[in-house]
């Protein structure tokens, strides 16, 4: 049995406090280390809070690291979690607003950061609006992915497998045909694929993934931004207004218009609260890899109809 394995088996039956303290522990651990990791999530943290002095940026950073394994410590625990105890940990915000507009559908669209523990937003959005359908990527080991997706089953929510440089927007306008309430939730941040969009963010351009804007204009459904920021006992989910869908443009600069749009919400949001954003790959145009990112911008040129 591998430790993964392990971890899943023994940490839901240890003290509470003393799982804690570990990850705490290992969040400092991994922090002082200085890992590649951690180098990645500061660069990505100084052009967040650019103001911020060096001090002030490792500050932010201990504190990202310690959220992040927050939100593995948590994903060890949650399909033990009781509806009750998922309730307990999230605190609401506008949602009342989404859920007259959405209508006794219950259908709608929802794209994420990687802020906060999305897991969380997925359990109380199963049991309180409607089931929750989003994808993952096939990783390795595949024992950690099988983990993840029975975790992720165990609490409600349906999971589309997918593999790297595999189109996932049929597969996603294909669960949009249920005429049974659903959200479709996407996290969108980074996307390193052909099809990523170039946006303004935080004063830099960075590649954001095209998936919830064409999956709005392919069904018709609304698309709201949702962040999650931490508090001491849980997290505030926070719907964000819906997404604009402009006219007269053509498809690709209405996605570009969408994506940009959805991209200020969570940009605002991560501002706001640094700490809560866990990105530890790279997604700024300047931080990229020149060559590969010219390669994509050339296929998807190839791609387009003439």
């Amino acid at each position: 049995m591998d430790r993964t394995a392990l971890a899943w088996k023994v940490v839901p039956r240890l003290p509470k406090w003393m799982v804690a303290a570990s990850f705490r522990l290992l969040a400092d651990m991994t922090w002082l280390c200085r890992t590649a990791e951690v180098k990645r999530l500061e660069a990505n943290l100084a052009k967040v809070v650019p103001e911020a002095t060096p001090r002030q940026l490792r500050r932010i950073s201990r504190r990202g690291m310690g959220r992040h394994l927050r939100y593995y410590r948590e994903a060890l625990t949650m399909g033990t979690l009781s509806p009750e105890g998922i309730n307990r940990r999230v605190r609401l915000e506008n949602h009342d607003k989404v859920l007259a507009e959405i209508g006794p559908s219950r259908q709608a669209i929802l794209v994420l950061g990687h802020m906060g523990n999305w897991d969380a937003a997925g359990a109380w959005a199963c049991q309180n609006i409607a089931p929750v359908t989003t994808v993952a990527e096939r990783i390795k080991p595949e024992s950690v992915y099988a983990d993840f997706v029975r975790m992720r089953n165990q609490i409600g929510m349906t999971i589309i497998p997918i593999k790297k440089g595999e189109p996932t927007l049929p597969r996603l306008i294909e669960a949009t045909k249920s005429p049974d309430p659903f959200l479709i939730c996407i996290l969108a941040d980074r996307d390193l694929s052909k099809g990523g969009v170039e946006v303004d963010w935080f004063g830099r351009k960075a590649l954001m993934g095209a998936g919830p804007a064409a999956l709005a204009l392919a069904t018709g459904l609304p698309l709201y931004p949702v962040s999650m920021p931490a508090t001491r006992k849980g997290y505030v989910l926070r719907f964000h207004r819906k997404v604009d869908v402009p006219t007269g443009l053509d498809k690709a600069a209405q996605i570009q218009a969408m994506t940009q749009q959805w991209a200020n919400a969570l940009g605002r949001a991560i501002r706001q609260s640094p700490s809560d954003w866990h990105m530890f790959q790279r997604v700024f145009v300047e931080d990229l890899d020149p060559v590969r990112l010219d390669a994509i911008r050339e296929e998807v040129r190839n791609d387009e109809p003439a």
